[in-house]
């Protein structure tokens, strides 16, 4: 059973990332063109009042296999491990939380989609939004990589928190109850962690602030689509597998 379930999750995760890289083509590459054209203006203006650039490193893979080729592989292969880990903990929840009996497979697949999204997206883009490539100290680029994980980790501990949580009050305040409680604890949680974990702003002044958002937008609507079709699709593809389970026996 967890075989098929991985292979399901694999698949879904290849597929959603087909519409990732068409949204990708549509709305982030014109960004990454944008920043790119920012990049030589500043490398021209700097080249005019003599700043040397000697120690660049040359384009080792052309920037046309970038936006193509390379892009879907990249995709391709995040959005492939992506689905095996979501089918993992799927088949998880569902055999040992006893979900199965409260929930079906394309419900659980679904919230299991926003609340990965959630915890994985979400809130560490509220804390450390993505920058275009090149934009910042790259001397502090080990650094900002470490804190920004650190933000997942921080992120998903406290889900797991919430949703043990919420499995200990289920039965004494009620499905509602529970999960309020549970999602004021993610809350807390979330917040001590933003309070503790420093700031980062290495964004020039000089960086036009709308292409800096249309970055962001394009970066989370890539996260957005990737999670909502790999939890759809998910769902879809495990539920005739599952069926018979669900049905009752005579």
């Amino acid at each position: 059973m967890v075989r098929s379930l991985l292979i399901r999750g694999m698949a879904a995760g290849f597929l959603s990332c087909l519409l990732v890289f068409a949204f990708a083509k549509v709305f982030g590459e014109p960004q990454v063109e944008g920043v790119i054209a920012y990049e030589e203006s500043k490398a021209r203006t700097e080249f005019a009042m003599g700043v040397s650039h000697q120690h660049e490193m040359p384009e080792l893979v052309s920037r046309q296999v970038q936006a193509g080729l390379g892009l879907f592989v990249g995709l391709a292969v995040f959005g492939t491990a992506v689905g095996g880990l979501f089918s993992l903990v799927f088949a998880y929840a569902y055999g040992r939380l006893g979900v199965s009996v409260r929930m079906g497979p394309r419900a659980l697949s679904a919230t299991m989609a926003m609340l990965a999204f959630i915890a994985i997206v979400l809130v560490p883009f509220l804390k450390y939004p993505p920058n275009p490539p090149s934009i910042g100290d790259p001397s502090t680029i080990g650094s900002r990589t470490a804190l920004f994980f650190a933000m997942i980790a921080l992120s998903l501990a406290a889900l797991v928190a919430a949703v043990l949580l919420a499995r200990r009050l289920v039965h004494r305040m009620g499905p509602w109850n529970a999960t309020l409680a549970s999602g004021a604890l993610y809350l807390v949680l979330i917040g001590a962690a933003c309070a503790l974990l420093p700031a980062v702003n290495e964004v020039p002044d000089a960086f036009s602030a709308s292409l800096l958002w249309h970055f962001r937008v394009a970066a989370f609507g890539m996260q957005a689509v990737l999670w909502a079709a790999l939890g759809l699709l998910f769902g879809a593809l495990v539920q005739p597998l599952l069926l018979p389970f669900l049905q009752p026996r005579a």
